[in-house]
């Protein structure tokens, strides 16, 4: 199977439509231009004649691709989701294919000399040959999900064109707010009447994820003492400095740049303040609940240090749940996997399941009551101007989700 034009148009088409979310908005989805993609994505689900087609006021899309066998099959459901990180803009976005790549650089821009190499991603050796898809070094590329939606959007074609492919119902789906870890606030699992699901949200071609981090968030209010610096001594509490002190006090083998694979960290990711205030925000993951709840654990003994250390300031330490590690879910449907490895064998590949350094949808959705595993859509360095997809790989993603809906109905 050869999908590789069909999706470069998807993916140039979907990559130019700014769908960046925002974490500060109190609105769902947090940004209203999300809409404009979905919107897009509910026309052409009519056009390739899909059924069911509903976007809700939340801006959820959802659609059926019919069965083609009598016999009842479990009801397999297919989830991208539409928005792009705040890291980085996603508006202009100017996608480059760069052709049979062989090695060497890949150009993204030379006039801000950002280059993609083995060097800088030695992930990208593993698609010699490929067609490579980058953005121009302005902005991201917005793969992360806009590839699977269009992975997804173009199975979905070629299942309804061909009835003759024996497979169970499928229903599509297409969310906002993934990004910023509000995807399926809103989402209404009854609805959506699937049995299991899939995101279609990885990364390198033939891998697989049933693992996530367990994951927290990490909000630190500090109010001080502003008193003229000349008179200072023994009266001023400094939030600006004592925010630098607490990060700085946090240890360098618990970070995102010391760790990998299984390991743990915690990521302060802003500071904002002055002299009177201060506010840290962060993030704690780890696959191990019981290490999660040591490394905030030693946080908070980092917090109850510098109460001492600073007893004018008031220093709050807020954590709050986000997402759990959907394995214990998973693991309790061996079928998933198995299909899904058996699917990718048969696109041609060998199936690598690993942790994701990260969560997806499928994270809430199988506490939710929908078990969710991820599928790889053949790209990497999501989130900044490094970002890359495979445009081979993406063609593999197709063939598997269609490998997916016939090894359900067998």
């Amino acid at each position: 199977m050869n999908f590789k034009d069909v999706l470069y148009k998807r993916l140039e088409r979907y990559v130019k439509i700014d769908t960046q979310s925002d974490e500060t908005s109190d609105t769902f989805p947090s940004t209203k231009k999300q809409f404009d993609l979905l919107k897009l994505l509910c026309g052409e689900l009519k056009e390739i004649g899909a059924e069911d087609i509903v976007m809700d006021e939340y801006g959820y899309v959802s659609a059926t691709v019919p069965a083609t066998v009598k016999e009842k099959k479990p009801v397999i459901g297919f989830l991208a989701h539409v928005d792009t990180a705040p890291d980085a803009s996603g508006k202009n976005v100017i996608p480059k294919l760069h052709r049979a790549w062989k090695g060497g650089d890949i150009i993204i821009s030379e006039k801000d000399k950002v280059t993609l190499n083995e060097k800088n991603c030695r992930e990208l050796g593993l698609c010699s040959g490929h067609d490579i898809v980058t953005a121009s070094g302005d902005t991201l590329l917005g793969a992360d999900d806009k590839a699977g939606a269009a992975i997804i959007m173009t199975a979905a074609e070629y299942l309804l064109k061909n009835k003759d492919i024996k497979h169970g119902k499928i229903r599509i789906g297409f969310t906002p707010d993934e990004e910023i870890g509000r995807g399926v606030d809103h989402f209404d699992v009854g609805k959506f009447a699937a049995d299991y699901a899939y995101t279609v949200d990885g990364d390198l071609p033939g891998t697989c994820e049933m693992e996530t981090f367990n994951a927290d968030s990490i909000k630190i209010r500090i109010k001080g003492k502003n008193v003229h610096p000349g008179s200072a001594k023994g009266t001023m509490a400094n939030s600006v400095r004592i925010a630098a002190d607490i990060v700085a006090s946090w240890p360098e083998n618990h970070l995102p740049e010391t760790t990998a694979d299984r390991d743990g960290f915690i990521m302060f990711s802003e500071i904002k303040g002055e002299t009177e205030q201060a506010e840290l925000n962060g993030i704690a993951r780890e696959h191990d609940l019981e290490k999660l709840k040591g490394m905030e654990k030693l946080l908070g003994a980092i917090i109850a240090e510098k109460r001492v250390k600073y007893p004018i300031a008031e220093i709050e330490l807020t954590i709050k749940e986000q997402y759990r590690n959907m394995v214990e879910i998973i693991k309790r449907h061996p079928r998933l996997m198995e299909n899904l490895k058996k699917a990718i064998r048969e696109a041609g590949l060998d199936p690598l399941v690993k942790p994701v350094r990260g969560g997806t949808d499928g994270a809430r959705l199988s506490f939710m009551g929908l078990p969710t595993p991820n599928i790889f859509t053949g790209g990497f360095n999501y989130h900044g101007r490094y970002e890359w997809i495979s445009l081979d790989g993406m063609n593999k993603s197709a063939e598997v989700l269609i490998n997916l809906a016939k090894n359900w109905a067998e």
